[in-house]
């Protein structure tokens, strides 16, 4: 089964690229977010490939005036991964890791948009993130990450929204992790779900940092990194040993105030209210999940009302779970102070003995 992908040399089988092991859960996914300076306007897009599930997903979402728009998209593949267009949405690799371009045409959401991401530094290769529940593998994969800058418009309603000089946050991954329908047998022995899951790009003028915890239900983490780019100096700062202090708002899992130590350096973040929910790109989303069967071609949008989002949360609409939050940034480290803004991405589920959080959703449902 050759595709236009077979004339790259990229192949790591003796089969054609549009086979990939024999894992149904493998996927390859890009994710971009942006976000004015001032937090008013903040955007994202994913895109996700799915080679054994034969299945290509993307959404564009835009947090804007109270409302928070979901284009989702998703495709038959039939074994073409660099046909990176589903619908009206096209992602575009300009420069490989440097540059990428992403189009949302004219659809029936009010969405618009033709906007690029630049770059700010290489690539940020986190540690491999490996889990298993009994025997069997639930999660194996590589991520990079940079922070970048975004030129160009977004258009919603006929409004149009210039994004030149916005900043925000880029991601690779692949791997194998849970996708698509789920498992028809769960694994043994039958564990409690737990996932505690942050991570914390941040944008300053002359600085970049980056900061990830995975923990298990006591706190431990199985997966941590976090690095100090400072372009002045022309330096990259890696550290694995941190100090977490994580504050909640009363009765949520909603972080409060978040304040990170490593090796001479102290990072304290200061949510702002906006908050984006990741179900719009398909984050546990109970219908557009990723990797999920929707046609040859499926196109669809919603609107969502912010104000409206949280109390859907503890009615029980737990794809609202999964957030990220804006945040203003004070970093300082070697006599220098640092201002500038980040996100907060979260998703708790199960206990957590730091945080107080001891069965599956305590702090969550009413």
């Amino acid at each position: 089964m050759l595709t236009p992908a077979d004339d790259y040399p990229l192949h790591q089988t003796p089969e054609p690229m549009a086979f990939a092991g024999t894992d149904r859960n493998f996927y390859d996914r890009f994710f971009f977010n942006g976000y004015s300076a001032d937090g008013a306007v903040f955007f994202a897009v994913a895109l996700g490939v799915y080679p054994q599930l034969n299945i290509m997903d993307a959404s564009f979402a835009l947090s804007y005036e109270g409302q928070q728009y979901n284009l989702r998209t998703s495709k038959e593949m039939l074994g073409d991964r660099l046909n990176l267009t589903l619908g009206p949405l096209t992602i575009e690799i300009v420069r490989p890791l440097e540059e990428t371009r992403i189009i949302v045409r004219d659809n029936d959401s009010g969405l618009r948009a033709d906007i690029t991401a630049t770059a700010r530094h290489l690539p940020i290769e986190e540690p491999r993130f490996t889990r298993r529940q009994g025997t069997r593998l639930m999660m194996d994969l590589t991520r990079a990450t940079q922070n970048i800058t975004w030129q160009g418009s977004v258009e919603v309603n006929g409004t149009k929204l210039n994004v030149d000089g916005f900043r925000g946050t880029r991601d690779r991954s692949w791997g194998i992790r849970q996708v698509g329908a789920g498992e028809p047998q769960a694994p043994v022995p039958l564990a409690p779900s737990q996932f505690y899951w942050l991570w914390t790009p941040v944008n300053f003028e002359a600085a970049a940092f980056f900061c990830h915890t995975n923990d298990d239900g006591e706190g431990e983490a199985w997966n941590r990194k976090a690095v100090l780019e400072d372009f002045q100096a022309g330096s990259r700062l890696e550290m694995r040993n941190l100090d977490f202090t994580t504050d909640y708002y009363d009765g949520t899992r909603r972080v409060e105030k978040l304040r990170i130590k490593a090796e001479g350096l102290e990072v304290h973040f200061a949510p702002l209210s906006r908050i984006f929910y990741m179900q719009g790109l398909g984050y546990i989303h109970p219908e557009f999940g990723h990797g999920t069967h929707h046609g040859a071609l499926h196109v669809s949008h919603e609107v969502m009302a912010l104000e409206e989002a949280e109390a859907a949360l503890k009615a029980g609409k737990m794809e609202n779970l999964h957030i990220q939050t804006l945040a203003q940034v004070e970093l300082h480290h070697g006599g220098k102070t640092h201002k500038g803004m980040g996100v907060i991405e979260q998703l708790f589920v199960g206990p957590h003995a730091p945080s107080g959080f001891q069965d599956l959703l305590d702090g969550i449902m009413s």
